[in-house]
C-alpha cells in the first residue's frame, strides 16, 4: 500500500519522465532507485510524543535558556497559509532549541530536514518516526535522488511546514555559509500560492561543540556522529548558554519564478541576508573578534564600541549596545569555558581557534564595512 505522499509523487511529470528510463538504465532499475528513495524519506511526525521528549531531554536543556524574537510573525505566517522556516545552523542543538520554541507557543510542529548522518540507530528511529524529520544527501548529483527529492518535498508542503537549515551542515568555520537552494528550489515548484519562507537566526552565547568544530576545520575531516556526540556529552560538563532565536518577516514564494535558475540563486542569496542580520550579535563574539593575544581590558571595550558602530551600520541585531557590557557579560563563560585567561585587567588567549570560530560568526555583516578589521 502506498501513501498519500508516494502516490502524489508517483504521479508528478519529472518523476514519471525518470521511471520511462534512460539515464543508462531501464524502467524497471528506474523505478527500483526512485522507490528506494521514496523510502528513505518517508516519515512520521507523531506529535504527542515529541512533545514528551522534553523531559528525557531535559538534562541537555536546562543548560540552554531560550530566547525567542518575534514569535507574532510565525503566528500571523501560520495561520495564512504554508510556511517554510530557513535557518543559519550552529549546532546539533539547533534541532532541540527551535522547535520547542514552536512547541512552546503552540504553533503547529513542521517537518523538519537534516542531513543522514543523523539518521543512524536509535536517533535515527527518533527521527523518522517521532519529530518526522526527512534524512537529506547533501552532496550527492544522482538524478534519481535529486528528482525524488523535489518531488516529494513539493508534495510534503501540502500537508506539513518545512524546516532546513539553508547553509546545508553546520559551520565548521563559524562563519555563515552560502546558501544551498536545492530545497528551495523544490519549495518553490510546490505550486503553493500561499507559500512563504520564514528567514529564522539561531545565536549561542558559547555552541557546545565549538571545540570539536574549530578542530575539525572543514567537513572533509567530520568524524563520526557516533564519536562526536560522544565527545559533545564531555564538553557539557559544566555547560550554560543563552540561545536566540529571531523570526523575520515572511518571504512570498510566488513572486519568484521555479524555472528560473537566476530567481532561484536570487531567493537564495536573498533569504541568506535576511538570516544574516537576524542572528543575534552575542557578547562572547563581540569580544572574539575584538580579542588580540593579549590586551587590557579598557583597550578591548574601547574595540568592541567600534565594532558595535559598525555592526549598527550594518542594520545588525545588537545583543549589547556597548563594548563595557559585552566584556562584562562575556567574560565569565569565555573564562569557564577555558577560552580566555585574565590576569587582573589583562585578557590573554588560550584557545585561539575556538575564540576565531567565534569571532568569524558575525564576519558576514563585516565583510562589506570598511574598517572592519580588528585582528
Amino acid at each position: 500500500m502506498l501513501d498519500d505522499i508516494t502516490q502524489a509523487v508517483l504521479a508528478r511529470e519529472e518523476v514519471a519522465r525518470y521511471l520511462r528510463g534512460g539515464h543508462g538504465q531501464s524502467e524497471l532499475q528506474a523505478r527500483e532507485r526512485i522507490f528506494a528513495y521514496l523510502d528513505e524519506l518517508r516519515t512520521t511526525q507523531r506529535h504527542a510524543f515529541y512533545r514528551a521528549l522534553k523531559h528525557p531531554l531535559y538534562p541537555i536543556l536546562r543548560k540552554i535558556e531560550r530566547h525567542p524574537e518575534h514569535v507574532d510573525i510565525v503566528e500571523r505566517a501560520t495561520s495564512a497559509g504554508r510556511v517554510i522556516y530557513a535557518s543559519n545552523h550552529r549546532s546539533h542543538t539547533d534541532y532541540l532549541v527551535e522547535p520547542l520554541i514552536l512547541e512552546d507557543h503552540n504553533i503547529r510542529p513542521p517537518v523538519i530536514a537534516a542531513g543522514i548522518n543523523l539518521f543512524g540507530g536509535p536517533l535515527g528511529l527518533l527521527h523518522r518516526h517521532v519529530t518526522g524529520a526527512i534524512p537529506i544527501r547533501r552532496d550527492t548529483k544522482d538524478p534519481a535522488y535529486l528528482v525524488t527529492l523535489k518531488a516529494y518535498v513539493g508534495e510534503l508542503l501540502r500537508h506539513h511546514d518545512l524546516f532546513f537549515y539553508i547553509e546545508g551542515g553546520r559551520s565548521y568555520s563559524g562563519e555563515l555559509k552560502a546558501a544551498k537552494t536545492g530545497l528551495i528550489h523544490a519549495a518553490m515548484q510546490a505550486d503553493r500560492p500561499d507559500l512563504v519562507i520564514v528567514p529564522t537566526g539561531i545565536a549561542y552565547d558559547l555552541v557546545l561543540e565549538d571545540r570539536i568544530l574549530s578542530r575539525q576545520g572543514t567537513k572533509r575531516r567530520q568524524r563520526s556522529f557516533t564519536r562526536e556526540l560522544a565527545e559533545m556529552v564531555r564538553y557539557a560538563v559544566g555547560y550554560q548558554s543563552r540561545a536566540f532565536v529571531t523570526f523575520g518577516e515572511p518571504i512570498a514564494m510566488s513572486a519568484w519564478d521555479p524555472s528560473s535558475r537566476r530567481d532561484v540563486m536570487a531567493l537564495g542569496h536573498h533569504t541568506r541576508e535576511r538570516i544574516g542580520r537576524l542572528i543575534k550579535v552575542v557578547p562572547t563574539a563581540l569580544l572574539a573578534a575584538a580579542m588580540r593575544p593579549s590586551i587590557a581590558r579598557r583597550d578591548l571595550e574601547d574595540r568592541i564600541d567600534r565594532l558595535i558602530d559598525i555592526l549598527r551600520t550594518a542594520q545588525a541585531n545588537l545583543a549589547v549596545t556597548s563594548g563595557r557590557d559585552a566584556v562584562e557579560t562575556a567574560t565569565e563563560p569565555l573564562v569557564t569555558r577555558g577560552i580566555l585567561v585574565v590576569d587582573g585587567e589583562r585578557y590573554r588567549v588560550r584557545e585561539r581557534m575556538v575564540l576565531r570560530y567565534y569571532a568569524r560568526s558575525i564576519q558576514h555583516l563585516l565583510a562589506t564595512s570598511s574598517g572592519a578589521r580588528t585582528h
